[in-house]
């Protein structure tokens, strides 16, 4: 059967090898000095190595202003270490790496932040500047394509927001008003690097913060970047300023908030939640005349279920940022019919925590003490069960309680399956030690339970025994 999933595809001349993409991801891995290091370049090669078709470089700063552990492109003497990430990138595969430019504004412990309506015009005229020097230091330094971000709390966004005060050429009383600013950075951008340089956006589908714009106002401004010159467009929701939770001592994050869980919607949420947008976005901008690529993420990480997304024309590329951090492999097990051997997310957003808390950004499933996803090696033998009987589970107070015995061999963890009612089985929870209690689970259902062992390479073992429990329903 042909896999889509597969497919290569061309933006401007530029020839991804696969539909898949590693969204912008903060790595908290470049220190305070904003310079690429061996971890980042590290961090980015593991993508290239496994075959990943696009890898958007997490957000690199067009300007000076403080920010903690943050990526910067503001002037020449970060050039060195972008020529090495480049270079490493494409001697590793013929993946295509891409750096996401931004600018965003201050922020004080205080919770003070500043607006766009704070912003002079020739403040403006110089985030404009920025934009378009950095797109040529990312052009000269090798890179694919670039990318400017204009998603979450950051300036392009907050043009684009309904809750942009200013009342000038950028008013945000109207839908043109607020579209001015990115369209001057857009030309600014071209005239820096031509036209024959994929330049990409990400920007939000959906604000998803009370009186914030939904997909009435994104559809129209995907068709507007896509007026303008715009290669492809990446999409994303949330991530605001405008419903984070302060806390004393700490600057505003963006990702605090319900906006911010939307963004990257936890174990809690169903699979593949933003879908929609995606697909509303591509068919109105196809309409239109303009076939450009559009990536769709949040949750998606099922071979089958990116493979349907694209089968039916909801989407033209993939985004897989958490999946692709715990299994930077996925798109060459799925190359290998080696599916079993991914490593799936489980969604429980510690790499969200260590972001929040300025700390290198790595996933709870790798093994303990790793700094980047281990390397795949499919030689590797899958870890093995000594009893017939490994896992025991009892329900009481509401809740089933499960315990396992250790698997051998190579192990890193283990993920737990549940089925309820007989119905589709769910990876519900990943673990390293031998017990889990499901407190989500409503009496008078029927839920059946088995574990498999993963190695360090994704590795599993086969199914242990299936633990049934039919649970009493009663009424206190």
């Amino acid at each position: 059967m042909r896999s889509h999933i597969l497919d290569p595809i061309t933006i401007n001349g530029m020839q991804v090898p696969n539909r898949t993409v590693v969204p912008a991801m903060v790595t908290r891995l470049s220190g305070e000095d904003g310079f690429v290091n061996q971890a980042i370049i590290d961090r980015y090669v593991s993508y290239a190595k496994g075959n990943v078709g696009l890898i958007i470089v997490e957000a690199m700063a067009i300007h000076n202003s403080k920010s903690g552990p943050l990526l910067r492109i503001s002037d020449d003497s970060f050039m060195e270490g972008h020529r090495k990430l480049a270079r490493a990138v494409h001697a590793a595969s013929d993946s295509k790496v891409v750096p996401q430019i931004i600018h965003f504004m201050k922020v004080a412990r205080s919770g003070w932040r500043q607006t766009i309506d704070m912003l002079s015009e020739d403040d403006i005229k110089g985030i404009i500047r920025d934009f378009g020097a950095a797109a040529k230091r990312a052009k000269d330094a090798g890179y694919d394509g670039v990318e400017l971000h204009s998603a979450h709390a950051y300036t392009l966004s907050s043009f684009l927001s309904r809750h942009n005060k200013r009342r000038d050429r950028y008013d945000g009383r109207s839908l043109e008003g607020r579209l001015r600013m990115f369209g001057d950075v857009m030309a600014e951008v071209r005239a820096n690097v031509g036209d024959d340089f994929p330049v990409g956006v990400r920007f939000l589908a959906d604000e998803m913060i009370k009186d914030g714009y939904t997909l009435e106002d994104s559809r129209l401004i995907a068709l507007r970047m896509a007026q303008l010159g715009v290669d492809y467009i990446s999409l994303s929701v949330g991530g605001k300023f405008e419903d984070a939770i302060l806390q004393e001592g700490l600057p505003p994050y963006p990702y605090t908030g319900y906006s911010g869980e939307r963004c990257m919607p936890g174990a809690s949420f169903p699979k593949m939640p933003h879908v929609h947008y995606a697909a509303a976005i591509k068919e109105m901008i196809n309409r239109k005349g303009y076939d450009i690529p559009v990536i769709s993420a949040g949750k998606i990480n099922a071979p089958a279920d990116a493979e349907q997304l694209l089968k039916e024309g909801k989407a033209d590329m993939i985004g897989m940022a958490r999946q692709l951090l715990v299994d930077p492999n996925w798109p060459k097990k799925v190359m290998a019919e080696r599916e079993d051997d991914i490593v799936p997310c489980v969604y429980c957003n510690v790499c969200k925590q260590l972001d929040e808390n300025f700390k290198e950004v790595t996933c709870f499933l790798w093994p303990k003490g790793y700094k980047q996803a281990p390397a795949y090696d499919p030689a590797l033998t899958p870890p093995t069960w000594d009893s017939e009987i490994p896992l025991q589970a009892e329900y009481a107070d509401g809740i089933v309680k499960l315990k396992w015995q250790r698997a051998t061999g190579d192990v890193s963890g283990y993920d737990l399956y549940r089925a309820e009612d007989n119905g589709d089985v769910k990876i519900i929870q990943a673990k390293k030690g031998g017990k889990f209690d499901d407190k989500s689970v409503l009496g008078g259902l029927k839920y059946s339970y088995y574990i498999r062992a993963y190695g360090k390479s994704g590795q599993s073992s086969a199914p242990s025994n299936m633990v049934e429990l039919d649970l009493p329903f009663s009424v206190s």
